[in-house]
C-alpha cells in the first residue's frame, strides 16, 4: 500500500493540472462522470494516503489500497484496471485499482488535516492526546492507524520503532514518556527522508528493519512476526528493540 510521502510525490506530478479544464472522463466508477466534464480542477489535497481533487462542484476521493497505482501525461496501462481518468488540453491523470468515491461537502469539512504527519499542520500533541486515550493499544496498531498518524504504513512503521528502540507490540501506557515523544517526532522525521529517498529512487538502500534479515547495530537476527490487530508483518530486533508492555 502506497504511504503517505509516495502520494506527496504523486500530488507533484498531478499539480500541472490544476487551474485546468476536463474535457473528457474516463474508468468506472459507482457515480455517473458525465457531470464531471467542463469543470475546472480547483485544488489537490491530502490526508496521508488520501488524495482530495476538488473541482467545482465536486470533490473526488481517491485511495490507492493495497494495489493501486497511476499515470499522469497518457494513459498506457491496460484500460480495464482503470477506475478514473480525468483528460485535460496538458495531459491527464489516471488512477488504476483503486478506490474512487464522490466526497461531500460537509464530510470534506469535517476532516482532520492536522491528523497528516506530513502536513504543514500536523499535530503532534494532538495525536498523543488520541494515543493516550486507548493505552492498551499496541505500537504497531497505533503506527497503521490512520485517524491517529495519516499517511504512516508498514514501512513508516518498522523503521521508526527501530529507531526508537521499541519492540511493535509494546503497549502505549508502558512506554515510558520520551519513548513516546520518541514515537511522535521519528514517525515525521522518518516519513520526510522516506520522501527524499523515494524520490531518489534509493529506499530500499537504507532500510533498517524492514525487510532485513540482520540487525545493522547488533549482528543479530531480525525476527519478522505478524503483530496487532493490523495482522501486518513486523520486523525487529530483540536485542535493540525493547518490549514494554
Amino acid at each position: 500500500m502506497p504511504e503517505g510521502p509516495t502520494i506527496v510525490l504523486m500530488k507533484e506530478q498531478l499539480l500541472p493540472y490544476i487551474g485546468k479544464d476536463i474535457i473528457l472522463t474516463q474508468g468506472k466508477t459507482n457515480f455517473d462522470l458525465h457531470h464531471l466534464k467542463g469543470q475546472t480542477l480547483k485544488d489537490i489535497r491530502l490526508l496521508g494516503k488520501q488524495t482530495f481533487l476538488i473541482l467545482e462542484n465536486a470533490i473526488i476521493r481517491i485511495h490507492l489500497l493495497m494495489f493501486g497505482s497511476y499515470e499522469t501525461g497518457q494513459a498506457t496501462k491496460p484500460a480495464k484496471n482503470l477506475k478514473l481518468g480525468l483528460i485535460f488540453e496538458n495531459g491527464g491523470m489516471f488512477f488504476y485499482t483503486c478506490s474512487v468515491k464522490l466526497i461531500d461537502k460537509e464530510s470534506f469539512s469535517h476532516i482532520d488535516w492536522e491528523a497528516d504527519v506530513m502536513s504543514k499542520i500536523w499535530n503532534p500533541q494532538k495525536a498523543k492526546e488520541k494515543l493516550l486515550a486507548h493505552p492498551n493499544m499496541m505500537v504497531c496498531d497505533a503506527l497503521m492507524d490512520q485517524d491517529i498518524m495519516a499517511g504512516s504504513g508498514n514501512i513508516i512503521k518498522n523503521e521508526v520503532l527501530f529507531r526508537i528502540g521499541v519492540q511493535p507490540e509494546s503497549t502505549i501506557d508502558a512506554l515510558p514518556q520520551a519513548k513516546l515523544e520518541n514515537l511522535l517526532s521519528e514517525v515525521r522525521n522518518y516519513s520526510f527522508d522516506f520522501l527524499k529517498w523515494k524520490s531518489q529512487n534509493t529506499l530500499s538502500k537504507h532500510w533498517q528493519a524492514y525487510q532485513q534479515k540482520i540487525c545493522p547495530q547488533c549482528g543479530g537476527p531480525i525476527t519478522k512476526k505478524i503483530t496487532g490487530h493490523s495482522k501486518r508483518n513486523s520486523f525487529f530486533c530483540k536485542t535493540d528493540q525493547e518490549l514494554y508492555n
